[in-house]
């Protein structure tokens, strides 16, 4: 097992992505504790990880919150010891943002991405990071998107999110691998069972009739083997960069897109 004996804490993992990380983490040995906004879903995979002879816990947390975030690491680190695992999963949905042309968004809906998600991955990041620090040893991870590094139309705010996001990581890195502190992302494409797919499909749907095999095909023809990636597949890396077997890479985002994006 890649993650035996290790404590990770995984926000947003009421999320396709979050919840499907904290699944590998558990099946690769990790003492998960599960947070999100709703408490329901990720008792529900907390269960299911249990289940499956899994180690994990649930708690309600907003995670833009930082006295919800304190409150909640110290509960992990009085059960736990430690957090050797911090990955940030949350995400943001509203119909005001996709779909807009950036010349029509009011400028709150603009900014709302950037303030959701990058001080999301700052507060948790760096409040992960204190307690890592005297430990000598850590890994600090997150996910952004394609629109990171290529534009698209109608995505609002969202990919400067994205690319600020990978900017921290690259800061993070930079100051904290000194302290043994690892600082990765994952950078996946368009994985057909997240709603963050149907979210970017509606407005195109609307604009132009496109059906949703026609735009799964769009986006699969981009890919170098004409297929996009799936949750199974973005959780294994996940897993694998939160390991030691990943010592080496740090101040990076791993390109997921299959092709569509070059490096």
């Amino acid at each position: 097992m890649m993650l035996k004996d290790k404590v990770a804490v995984v926000y947003g993992a009421g999320g396709a992505i979050g919840g499907a990380v904290a699944r590998a983490f558990a099946r690769e040995g990790a003492r998960v504790f599960l947070t999100g906004r709703v408490l329901a879903p990720i008792e529900t995979i907390a269960k299911d990880i249990a289940a499956d002879g899994g180690s994990a816990e649930a708690a309600e947390v907003d995670a833009v919150y930082e006295q919800a975030l304190e409150e909640h690491l110290r509960t992990v680190i009085d059960k736990a010891g430690r957090i050797d695992i911090s990955f940030n999963a949350i995400g943001i949905s509203n119909d005001n943002i996709l779909g807009v042309p950036l010349t029509d968004l009011d400028t709150g809906w603009f900014a709302l991405p950037l303030t959701t998600y990058v001080t999301s991955y700052f507060l948790t990041a760096r409040l992960a990071a204190r307690r890592m620090v005297p430990n000598g040893s850590g890994v600090i991870m997150t996910v952004t998107a394609l629109h990171s590094r290529t534009g698209l139309p109608l995505v609002g705010g969202y990919g400067p999110a994205m690319a600020a996001k990978e900017a921290l990581s690259r800061d993070l890195s930079a100051e904290l691998a000194p302290h043994g502190i690892r600082v990765v992302g994952l950078r996946p494409q368009a994985m057909p069972d997240t709603r963050t797919i149907r979210d970017a499909f509606e407005p195109r749907a609307k604009a132009s009739g496109m059906t949703w095999e026609q735009w799964e095909a769009l986006l699969a023809s981009r890919t170098h083997p004409r297929r996009l990636m799936t949750l199974d597949e973005v959780a294994a890396v996940a897993a694998f960069m939160a390991s030691d077997h990943a010592t080496g890479m740090t101040g990076t985002t791993v390109n997921l897109t299959m092709g569509s994006l070059d490096d």
